[in-house]
Order: C-alpha cells, then structure tokens, then sequence
C-alpha cells in the first residue's frame, strides 16, 4: 500500500477528511532536502484582513454552538445580557463573559460538553489533586484537528517527516503524551512512546534508536541529559538535533543549558488542555515567540485585575478562544498566563499572532512581604549565578507575622563548603538586587535534590493553612 501525504488545510480554511492509511517512514539516506515536505498550509501565511474574517466566521458559530448546547455558558450570556446575534465584529468579543477554570469544576464531568458524552471518543483529565479535576472532551473531528495542528507545530520547530522522535511526555490523562504522538504521526514521522520515567532505559533507547528529535517537559528533558552524561553517553554525538518542550515554564538560561547539555536546537510548545492540549502555539526558527494558530484560536491580553481588554503589545492575561472545537467549546478562557502578543509578519513569513514567553501565571504568584514574584523570576535569575546548577526548589515559610522566602539549590559541579558560602552568597545578592527580597540560600549536594519524572515541583510552600 502506498504511503499518503499529510494534507493541509483546504483554501476555503476547512479541514479536509482524515483518514488516511498510516505513512511508512521515509529513507532518511536518500531524502533530499528539495523534497523535504514542509507541513504548512496557506492559512499560516494569510493576510491579516484574511485571516480576521475567517475568525469571524468561526467565532460566530461557535458562539451559536455554545450558546445552544452548553447550559452553563448560556447562564452567563443571559446574566450579561449578550446573545451571539450580538457579536458584529471581533471586537464585539469582549462583550460576552469568560470562561474559568472552575467553570469546569463546577460542571463536573460533563457538564460544559456541546454534545452528548456519547459523541465524543475521547476524555482527558486533570489530576485533580487542588479539588475535582476538570474533564475535557473530543470528538473524532476534534482529534483531526488536533493531530493536524500538532503537526503543523512540530514542522514549525523543525521536525520532519522521516525523523525519529522520541516523546518523553506523558501519556494518560495528561494531555501531553498522546497529543504530541498523534501529530508526530500525522506528521508523517516515527514515535517512540517512551512516557516519563525509566530514565535510564529512555537513555539508551535515545542512542540505540538514534532519535533525532526529543518531547519533553524541559525538567524532565534536563534529568536525561544528566543521567546520559553518568551514564557515559554521549547524545551531542548522535542525530538528536532538536528538543520541543513545553507543559511548564522556563527560562532562556534552561534553553542554553539544555542545547549544551543535549547538543540540539531548543523550541518551546505551548498548550493547555482546556483549551485542547499541546500544539495551540510553538517557536519557529525565529524563536521569537510562539506562533498561535489563529485560524482555530482567538488570542486577548487582559488585566489580570479587572479582565478589562489591553491594547496591542501590552503585557497582561492571555485569554483563549476556541474557533473549531465541537465537544468542549471554550469561550474567553482566562489562561492565568502572563504573556504579550506581538502582530508584526516574522521573519519566517506566517502571519499569526505569537505569544511571547510566559513570565508566570497570576494564580501562580508569589506575595512576599508585598513583593510579587513568580518562580521564573526566580530561576532566570539563578541561571546567571556563575555555578549555580539548574536543579532548586522555592521553600516558603513563616516567621511570626511574615512569609519567608527561601531557595535550595544544588551547585553545578561538587565543591567544598566554602566554594558552597561563596555561591549562596552570590545568589542572595542576585535575587536581592533584581527582585528586591532578601533570600535565605541553601547550597545542597550535587543529586539531592528531586529529579523530575515529568513536571518539576518547583515550589514546596510550608506556611500553616488557616
């Protein structure tokens, strides 16, 4: 049976039918670089005016969709007094509520679903640890989507059909694992379903299988590099050219620490489940943000405070919109991400809208005698201390009547005790000068510290509850 070509996007901007037989793995000796498929429909090049009346489009059904099938949903439009007739213009937008996180809990399991929990062919959960978990589901034409979009994300990095990619996420209900896996398919390349964990095994499996292209969270990607080099092998000196990490924040210092460390060019994917998982943006080769596929999403920036709309280029909450979806459409969900959106053409011609890195989530931070932080904060500024390792933790305390603050850390090479005073110091006086909080610094041994086994608890808070 012959091989298919992934097919992108038809010129009308609707999905073509999916179902084609699997694609065997192309030669990776004979492939040319003149024939190398680049999966990139037109819509990721459209003009803006184009691509805003496709959103229009899309919005306003799924606007009427919602509106019709989701109870919840139309609760609130009614309490607002909005109705989809209302919305005119993309701005018109920011007349309808957003949706929250605790909407999901709150119609726990499937209460927010378009359709019937029959119709959908899939459900993916939160672990749930913070209280009920949220539950999102998908149809089969949401999957196609999905796997399509996650394609799209993978070419956009720099993967390619014919590359061996081992996908160190997750799989489950996590999003992650089986998100990055249909799209590496799609993609017409070969996945290794390695799942987090058995580090020493997904080692050899990264040499013995000569991967070329490595998904992970950056935590977990960063345990492999170490448990390589213990292990005496070298992955700088195989094909393993390319990581795309994602499902937790990190620091350009994390980058170039994991491009040394693995000897691969470092991207950055971005998603969320509630929104469908990974591939909702991604670097491209410009690695300047993350392009957001603007043809199935619609990007806001709001204040965190008040929700109210910020212009072009500020810096505030991104809030998502879902253009496509059918079994769990989202309308004006509050990511609780801090990010900013910039619109200009990049230098690798797509026209979409790219988020520029997350600098923390506002659930998510830290109130420190008065002071804001957020833990990215926190590791950008460890990264710059000359012998400061990548592993720490954030430990938050209490002293009579104020929180503390303190960080253990681990060194990047063993040294003597002084050698450890000397750097607690220098990261004391870091942290002091560029976030304005005296620190409490504890140097541990190299390896004492938790290894991530998927995403890194960066934060241990030990402040009594009530």
């Amino acid at each position: 049976m012959s091989a298919s070509r992934p097919r992108p996007l038809k010129s009308d901007g609707k999905m073509p039918h999916v179902g084609a037989a699997p694609r065997a793995r192309a030669p990776r000796v004979a492939a040319s670089p003149s024939r190398v498929y680049r999966f990139q429909p037109a819509s990721e090049t459209m003009s803006r005016d184009a691509l805003a009346a496709l959103q229009l489009r899309r919005l306003q059904a799924t606007l009427r969709l919602a509106y019709d099938q989701v109870a919840p949903y139309r609760a609130k439009c009614q309490a607002t007094g909005v109705q989809p007739e209302d919305l005119r213009s993309l701005d018109d937008l920011a007349l309808f509520p957003f949706s929250l996180k605790s909407d999901l809990r709150d119609a726990y399991p499937f209460g927010l679903f378009a359709v019937p929990r029959s119709g959908t062919v899939r459900l993916h959960a939160s672990s749930g640890t913070t209280g009920r978990p949220t539950v999102v589901g998908y149809t089969q034409g949401d999957l196609a989507i999905w796997a399509d979009l996650m394609a799209r994300s993978l070419a956009a990095a720099g993967a390619r059909p014919g590359d061996l990619v081992h996908n160190a996420y997750g799989y489950g209900l996590f999003t992650g694992g089986l998100g990055v896996h249909a799209g590496v398919e799609r993609l017409g390349a070969t996945v290794v379903p390695a799942s987090g964990g058995g580090t020493e095994r997904q080692v050899v499996l990264l040499q013995d299988f000569a991967a070329d292209v490595l998904c992970a969270t950056p935590s977990y990607a960063l345990n492999l590099a170490e448990v390589a080099e213990r292990e005496g092998i070298d992955l700088r000196g195989g094909p393993l050219r390319l990581g795309v990490f994602g499902a937790e924040p990190w620091s350009e210092g994390m980058r170039a620490e994991l491009s040394a460390r693995l000897g691969i060019v470092a991207r950055d994917i971005y998603g969320l489940s509630e929104i469908m998982g990974p591939g909702v943006a991604v670097e491209c080769a410009a690695a300047e943000g993350l392009h957001g596929w603007e043809d199935h999403f619609l990007f806001e920036i709001v204040d965190p405070e008040t929700g109210a709309r910020l212009p072009n280029g500020a810096t505030g909450e991104l809030v998502i919109t879902t253009l496509t979806k059918q079994a769990l459409p989202m309308i004006r969900y509050r990511t609780r991400d801090i990010t900013r959106l910039e619109t200009r053409v990049c230098a690798c011609g797509r026209t979409h809208a790219r988020i520029m890195r997350i600098t923390g989530r506002s659930d998510d931070m830290l109130i420190i005698r008065g002071v804001n932080v957020y833990p990215s904060q926190i590791e950008a500024a460890l990264v710059a201390v000359p012998g400061a390792g990548p592993h720490y933790q954030i430990v938050l305390g209490h002293a009579g009547a104020l929180d503390t603050l303190g960080i253990e850390l681990e060194p990047a090479s063993p040294c003597d005790a002084a050698a450890q005073e000397a750097l607690a110091q220098a990261v004391v006086h870091r942290i002091k000068s560029l976030i304005g909080l005296s620190v409490a610094v504890v140097v541990r041994e190299v390896g004492t510290l938790p290894r991530s086994q998927g995403k890194a608890v960066r934060v241990r808070d030990l402040r009594p509850r009530g």
